[in-house]
């Protein structure tokens, strides 16, 4: 029995911000405010009024189709290692929790920052690059500086709106261990298990994310009533949410959403989100001081959740 489609949302579910306020500094106290709501109500909103360059997505999303449509030998080759860099293959399978895992119809391609023989942690290791399309690399790059100039403003609201001081984010992001991402969804007609679509349904680790989608759809998400509603493209927008990292920080207060893909439209869907994480000796603890859990290192807590979730190659390398 093929699994029932999920409504469209109203915006009034995930809102639009327009984030210009944060950018020029106009009114960047009511936009503050207004994604401390967001994220206190449904831990999902779409933001607008950027002003990062679209183009770049889009001649990102073209060179990931080539990339994808390598031959699979090719691809494998630059196989996941244990610092989340390089290929996921497609079918792979994530233990999500004690009593739930599955397997996505999903393959995907990582970086993040590079170190260079500065490697103080397992998460800092070097990129790994496929020798075909040769404007991947570039274009990427390009991409991945853009949207961290993005995520520090973000970040840095975020952690108003939760009363920190205005070195919050550089402070607990010097050495990022961020990921950015290439998504590839290959279409899939008739879903019969939860267990076994494009994304299974997971909260994301890290702080939050970044998430450039295409005009096709497919993202779902969990509403507090526990209904799954999808997520459309909107034009010219990024969709933003709440990762576990700032649950913990906010000691609940913004909630880790869970969500979901599925890709039922009959073509391929591409996505690239970015995954912003703190670096990796930050210690976790909430910021309002209350000990209602025991603080934590974020690069030993994340390599472990990525354990879980992904097919890594040599995984006692990371230890």
């Amino acid at each position: 029995m093929m699994l029932p489609e999920s409504r469209q949302l109203d915006f009034d579910e995930i809102p639009v911000i327009d984030i210009s306020g944060l950018l020029d500094e106009a009114d960047a106290r009511g936009t503050v405010r207004a994604i401390d709501r967001a994220c206190r109500d449904i831990g999902f909103f779409y933001i607008v009024g950027h002003g990062f360059d679209m183009s770049l997505a889009t001649r990102l999303r073209e060179a990931a189709s080539e990339f994808f449509n390598l031959p699979e030998t090719a691809r494998r080759s630059l196989g996941l290692d244990p610092s989340m860099r390089g290929f996921l293959p497609l079918f792979y399978h994530s233990q999500i929790s004690d009593s739930f895992s599955g397997t996505s119809h999903q393959e995907g391609f990582w970086i993040g920052a590079d170190f260079g023989s500065d490697v103080r942690h397992p998460l800092e290791q070097a990129n790994r690059w496929p020798q075909h399309p040769e404007r991947l690399r570039p274009i990427m790059l390009e991409y991945l500086e853009a949207i961290e100039s993005l995520a520090a403003v973000l970040g840095q609201s975020f952690a108003n709106a939760l009363g920190q001081d205005d070195q919050f984010y550089t402070s607990h992001f010097t050495r990022p261990t961020s990921r950015l991402k290439l998504n590839h969804y290959p279409p899939q007609d008739n879903p019969e298990r939860i267990d076994s679509i494009g994304v299974v349904p997971h909260s994301d680790s890290g702080a939050f994310t970044i998430l450039w989608q295409d005009a096709n759809g497919g993202l779902e998400v969990r509403t507090k009533s526990r209904e799954w509603v999808g997520a459309p493209p909107l034009e010219d927008s990024f969709v933003v949410n709440i990762g576990d990292i700032l649950q913990y920080w906010s000691n609940g207060r913004y909630s880790s959403t869970k969500h979901r893909v599925i890709n039922r439209y009959g073509v391929d869907r591409y996505s690239i989100p970015y995954f912003v994480n703190p670096s990796a000796d930050v210690v976790i603890s909430a910021l309002d001081g209350s000990e209602s859990f025991a603080p934590f290192n974020y690069g030993d807590y994340q390599l472990a959740k990525w354990r879980d979730f992904f097919p890594v190659e040599n995984p006692a390398a990371s230890s």
